[in-house]
């Protein structure tokens, strides 16, 4: 089983306008509302795959119940912790011709109760058993919390994947995560240098293997993505090629792609990885099943880097 945990999920609220006019009543041409949070959007697209998994996390408040209810309808099994205090936020883009404004909410407070239930629920995760822990922690939470998790895993045969920057990101590397998956971007705060090339990539990929790190895939927008994996050999593909609707859960998207496609392969899972994480980018909201098969029809081989 397959365990993605969200701490704090939101329900992102898109409003598309002709032209905003600040100060002004401005009126919207469409509205959308996009259920999710990094270990969610995994979750929606391992459901789309096939592959069965349960979504934990925490949800408050009428909102929460909005978006659990959103969630299962998407076929997500969920097994959320209900707060007794506050509301899952509600993120509002504004979107006109021009640009994209973002209002995005805290979200409640995590108390160390809520906490202990939470890891409970960890605590009863069986050898075999793979958890994504994706995105940041809450101020209301210990900085460490990924830490503390991980290190309680530690001595059963459970894969940890992690999607985090910076910090939360290096410090659980001695833990033995089973993947890790920065973005060119991340790769190079990681570092503190500018990071622009597939061999740099490569070199830095292998610093964080050495950390500890059994798989690091690097995603690099449109050159496609790199693999490291936990056998030595370098995997890399070139990004499928299609019209960017929105990256926003493209990276959690390649994540649940691999985990689809590991068994098959290191190299097939980049493969599926890439393809559903450029599935999302190339829809509104999460991509598709069908959106997915497609592009994996147009996947080719796989490229070797020797």
């Amino acid at each position: 089983m397959i365990y993605t945990v969200t701490f704090n999920p939101a329900i992102d609220y898109l409003m598309q306008f002709p032209q905003v006019q600040h100060g002004n009543v401005n009126r919207s041409v469409s509205e959308k509302m996009i259920y999710g949070g990094k270990g969610i959007n995994v979750s929606i697209v391992l459901s789309r795959l096939g592959v069965e998994n349960t979504a934990l996390g925490f949800i408050a408040g009428f909102t929460g119940d909005e978006l659990e209810s959103g969630v299962c309808a998407m076929g997500v099994r969920t097994d959320f912790i209900r707060l007794k205090n506050g509301m899952t936020r509600i993120n509002v883009k504004i979107a006109d011709e021009h640009e994209v404004t973002e209002l995005n909410a805290n979200g409640p407070d995590i108390d160390s109760t809520a906490l202990s239930r939470l890891i409970a629920k960890t605590d009863m995760l069986r050898d075999g058993d793979t958890i994504v822990l994706a995105g940041s922690i809450p101020k209301c939470l210990p900085a460490d919390t990924y830490e503390m998790l991980i290190k309680r895993l530690a001595d059963r045969d459970i894969k940890v994947v992690v999607d985090a920057e910076k910090e939360l990101l290096t410090n659980v590397l001695k833990y033995k995560p089973f993947l890790v998956k920065p973005n060119v971007e991340e790769l190079s705060a990681i570092f503190g240098k500018h990071i622009n090339d597939v061999n740099e990539v490569q070199e830095k990929a292998a610093e964080l293997q050495k950390m500890g790190a059994r798989n690091v895939i690097v995603s690099m927008g449109s050159n496609g993505a790199f693999l490291l994996d936990e056998n030595g050999q370098k995997h890399f593909h070139t990004a499928f090629t299609g019209k960017t609707v929105s990256s926003v859960g493209s990276g959690d998207s390649m994540v649940a792609g691999f985990l689809a496609g590991y068994e098959k392969g290191y190299g097939y899972a980049l493969v599926l990885g890439l393809a559903a994480g450029a599935a999302t980018a190339f829809s509104e909201g999460i991509g598709t099943r069908e959106a997915i098969d497609e592009l994996m029809k147009q996947a080719g081989n796989i490229q070797y880097i020797v």
